[in-house]
């Protein structure tokens, strides 16, 4: 028997629906009435895990099968995972303080491989040296560091905000000509959580390009307004909600109305600015209307997020002269 079934919530959290006795879901909306237990194990589990400890990882992760539905995605996502652990454990030595915790693989190689567990730890500096070079390259040396920065000020956002939550993730990854990406594990984590993850990315970004904004204004120097509306304009191209755009996990958590709501917002600044980006995000939203991924309850705080953020992007557009991504 589970060991939270004798405290099982009355109530669903989430729409408030009466639950019948051992339930382990809502039957109407179909929240998971032990999420917060989860979402703990959840956390730990991914915090050993980055920290290779596999083993005991493995068993965090053991423990949420009981708080879910058999048959359910999440239980079956997480029967998988487990078995790649197992694989794991075997392959790596067990973290034991005191111990020598270089994996196996690595021992092997000899004096190789410390270098080699060196180069996989640095890996995100080395793309991300990678990813400067390719926009040098084009742009040249000043502004292509200061399109590379600010990528990773808006990738920070999204890392930033993963490990406040006390969640594990991986620093960001950065591919020439391509974007960027921080890798970390969703599973047992609330739509509003990962929609606000998603929109710290863009908040980040709004937030570099109004200081490059404040140093235009200061200086005068052309490359400041150039990266200022850079950054603006590809944050709001980032709130497009579709596909692997920010704004497809933050429009997760909005109702049907409110994905209507950040429509008109966007539509009018766009109407407004002579901006097409925004444009794009309020026909992404149109699309999402028609899509049948909306909550069962409305989330007004992300709603109100999604349109703080699209506002202050546009704003930056507005007072930096240009059209689009550039200057006149």
């Amino acid at each position: 028997m589970s060991p939270f079934s004798s405290k099982v919530e009355q109530n669903c959290s989430r729409c408030a629906r009466e639950l019948p006795p051992g339930a382990l879901e809502c039957p109407q909306c179909l929240t998971l009435v032990h999420s917060d237990q989860m979402e703990q194990l959840a956390a730990h589990a991914r915090s050993l895990e980055a920290h290779g400890d596999f083993q005991g990882a493995r068993e965090r992760w053991l423990a949420c099968l009981p708080l879910l539905p058999a048959q359910s995605a999440q239980a079956e996502w997480i029967r998988n995972h487990v078995h790649d652990l197992e694989k794991s454990a075997s392959m790596l030595q067990p973290a034991q303080p005191g111990a020598n915790s270089t994996p196996q693989w690595a021992q092997r190689l000899g004096p190789l491989g410390p270098i080699l567990l060196a180069l996989f730890k640095f890996k995100s500096l080395f793309s991300f040296v990678a990813f400067f070079g390719f926009y040098w390259s084009i742009w040249g040396a000043k502004f292509g560091i200061g399109f590379a920065m600010l990528v990773l000020i808006h990738e920070m956002g999204h890392f930033i905000d993963i490990k406040r939550r006390g969640l594990p993730a991986d620093m960001p990854m950065f591919l020439p000509g391509l974007g960027a990406y921080v890798r970390w594990n969703a599973l047992g984590i609330s739509l509003e959580t990962r929609a606000a993850i998603s929109l710290a990315g863009p908040l980040a970004g709004w937030f570099a390009a109004g200081v490059c904004a404040l140093l235009w204004f200061q200086t005068g120097y052309g490359l400041w307004a150039a990266l200022a509306r850079t950054s603006a304009w590809f944050n709001a191209l980032n709130l497009i909600p579709l596909w692997i755009f920010d704004g497809s996990n933050a429009a997760k958590a909005l109702s049907k109305l409110e994905r209507a709501v950040v429509l008109v917002v966007s539509a009018a600044l766009g109407y407004a600015l002579g901006e097409w980006v925004f444009g794009l995000v309020a026909l992404g939203m149109g699309v999402r209307l028609f899509t049948r991924d909306d909550p069962p309850e409305p989330n007004n705080s992300i709603a109100a997020y999604f349109v703080a953020v699209v506002t202050a992007l546009a704003m930056i557009l507005w007072l930096v002269p240009g059209h689009g991504a550039g200057l006149r």
